[in-house]
């Protein structure tokens, strides 16, 4: 059996990656290891609870003592842990250094000590990017993060290569753009819309609405990294993209369309801190490796509201029940 460690494999685009790893490959043993912060939820892992290939172990990568045993045991490492969410960045900046950056480096020291690791896949991001103006960003491009989170992000990033430049850890590195599907946190703008327009609350559409990003389904980002596991090349950087690029005011609109409600339901709110005006990738690189995306943006989109629709049970406890979500919706919006 091969022994893979998913790191983060309890949040949004780890579960996806974990559900989708026990299903093509029957050789993998998939240990999850997640702190179960408050976007790390057990429920994205119900489906293989039971399954015999895959085990659970609740742990912070930023502690040695727990997360060395399990690298250094491993055949592959997939870094997807991390503090994601922007808007939470520029409040809590340290939380971010700590997670994405130490965090990361302490899995890094444990892949050290392991001569028979195959990869190390280190998830970053398009954000380290910086806003794009025009064109689409290369895998060479000056990285030019412009918030604490893309920051974060470009600090594990190169602190990843550095060991791979030095060490040889077998590190390979990816940049996704924005990830939409099943299971994703209603902190982020696409389940958020959707689940306050089931309840016909006001959606906050940040400014003019005018910035662009690139969207891609996360059951093809998932694809990208499996393929990358046999044919990446260790020290190599691979985009990531859906190749949708698309206005938040767009999206928005989309959103209401299948959500079945009125425009009235949207609320201009004060744009954020350093808000990027437009991400976009280049993914010709991945491509020549035989990856492209095969969700459909608009039937992805369709499917995504059909999935909160019918799974209201995982995400109203978030929305309803939990003090802490309650409390940073009123202050992310209320006062905007």
């Amino acid at each position: 059996m091969v022994k893979v460690l998913v790191t983060g494999g309890a949040g949004f685009i780890g579960s996806n990656f974990v559900r989708y790893a026990i299903d093509a490959h029957p050789d993998w043993q998939v240990t999850t290891l997640d702190k179960l912060t408050y976007a790390g939820r057990l429920e994205n892992l119900k489906s293989v609870e039971h399954n015999p290939r895959h085990r659970f172990v609740k742990g912070d990568i930023a502690d040695m003592a727990v997360a060395g045993p399990l690298v250094r045991e491993s055949d592959l490492v997939i870094n997807f842990a991390a503090e994601t969410h922007v808007d939470r960045s520029i409040k809590h900046a340290g939380d971010f250094i700590t997670t994405d950056v130490f965090g990361t480096f302490v899995l890094l020291e444990a892949a050290r000590e392991n001569a028979s690791l195959r990869r190390f896949i280190q998830i970053s991001t398009d954000e380290v990017y910086g806003s794009v103006p025009v064109g689409s960003s290369t895998e060479t491009d000056e990285l030019k993060p412009r918030n604490p989170y893309s920051a974060s992000k470009a600090g594990a990033d190169r602190l990843a290569y550095s060991y791979w430049a030095t060490y040889k850890v077998p590190v390979i590195i990816t940049r996704a753009s924005n990830n939409y599907g099943s299971h994703q946190f209603p902190e982020k703008v696409i389940p958020l819309f959707i689940t306050n327009l089931i309840d016909d609350i006001p959606v906050p559409l940040y400014g003019d609405g005018q910035n662009e990003r690139d969207w891609l389904h996360v059951e093809d980002h998932c694809r990208g990294v499996d393929l990358l596991v046999d044919k990446g090349v260790p020290g190599e950087v691979y985009n990531i993209g859906g190749g949708n690029q698309v206005k938040n005011v767009e999206l928005t609109h989309q959103i209401l369309k299948l959500a079945g409600k009125p425009p009235s339901l949207i609320k201009p709110v004060a744009d954020r801190k350093g808000h990027d005006r437009r991400y976009s990738l280049d993914t010709a690189k991945l491509e020549s490796l035989g990856w492209k995306p095969i969700h459909d943006f608009a039937a992805g989109l369709a499917q995504t509201v059909r999935w909160y629709r019918e799974n209201e049970s995982w995400w109203r406890p978030i929305k309803n029940e939990d003090p802490a979500f309650r409390k940073y919706y009123q202050e992310q919006y209320g006062n905007r």
